[in-house]
Order: C-alpha cells, then structure tokens, then sequence
C-alpha cells in the first residue's frame, strides 16, 4: 500500500528538512528486529509491547495468543499503533502507523507470512499453517496473525536537520 499524501510537516520540521520518502519509512519497517504495537484496553488506557514485524506488500503483520492482552484488546478496539525506531538522538528514523488490526485468515497469505516469519525469527517460533489458520502448540490458546491495515503514518527523521513526514493512506 502506498501512501496518497506524503509531506513534510514544517511545524516540526528544521527548514532544510525533506519529506522521507515512504519506500524510506517502509524499509525502516521491515528492517525493525523489535516494533511497538500498541493497543487500546477496553477502559480507554494504551498497551504496549514489543513485536517482531513482517512487511508485506505495504503492510505490517504481527500475530498474537488468544490468550493474551494485545488479542484481547483488539477483540474490543481494532485501532492500533505500530512503532519502529531507536534511542538515539541525532541519527536515524523512527516510524509510526496509525491503523486498523484485522485477523487474517487467507491460506495463501498466511503460508506466505509463515516463510517471512521463518527469515525474522532465530528459529524459536516457527509458524504452521493449515486451512487458514495457524497450529498452536498449546491447546489452550489459538495464534492469530493481524494485518495492520494503515490510515496515516509518520517518519521522524532524527540529526541534521531533523523532519517529520506525514504519510496518509
């Protein structure tokens, strides 16, 4: 998915900055070893924790536990954030997508998203999938991949000069 608008926001923005390009943001993205998702309780306060991401076709993936917090949340609020960067001042580029969290239950993409996993992972969480659905080892909890769907998404570009780029989808 490409963004329709892409432009830098000059109230944050040095005056040298320039709009990242969102094939820039995107690679940010899917070089991430570790993104953010954050998902919203059911009384309104955020949850955050940590994810691998898989980039496919303009979108992020994650998968989840039916038994955990982040699957419970999305059950009662879709609306997510997905966020990538690092701690450092004055290099790099952080990212943030604004979205909606769906399950996804196509066969073809969720064998598709399991070979990707297999490329992200050191091996400890291999994902098998069969008839739209991935086997969970623990009888109690079914694994569930999102596919964040993105509505805006900015890209903070951190050093000289500093910039944010506003992506709308």
């Amino acid at each position: 998915m490409r963004p329709t608008r892409e432009r830098i926001d000059r109230r944050y923005s040095d005056e040298r900055a320039e709009a990242v390009p969102w094939t820039d943001a995107e690679a940010r993205l899917a070089a991430a070893e570790v993104a953010w998702i954050v998902t919203v309780r059911p009384d309104g306060r955020p949850h955050a924790t940590p994810m691998v991401p898989v980039v496919h076709e303009g979108k992020v993936y994650f998968h989840t536990g039916s038994t955990e917090v982040k699957y419970d949340n999305l059950q009662a609020n879709p609306h997510v954030l997905v966020l990538a960067g690092d701690t450092a001042w004055d290099r790099g580029l952080d990212v943030v997508v604004e979205g909606t969290a769906v399950p996804v239950t196509d066969d073809a993409l969720l064998r598709r998203l399991a070979e990707l996993y297999r490329g992200r992972w050191d091996g400890r969480w291999l994902l098998d999938v069969q008839n739209g659905a991935v086997d969970s080892e623990r009888p109690d909890t079914q694994v569930v991949v999102f596919e964040v769907r993105p509505d805006k998404a900015y890209g903070h570009a951190k050093g000289d000069p500093f910039g944010q780029t506003n992506y709308r989808f």
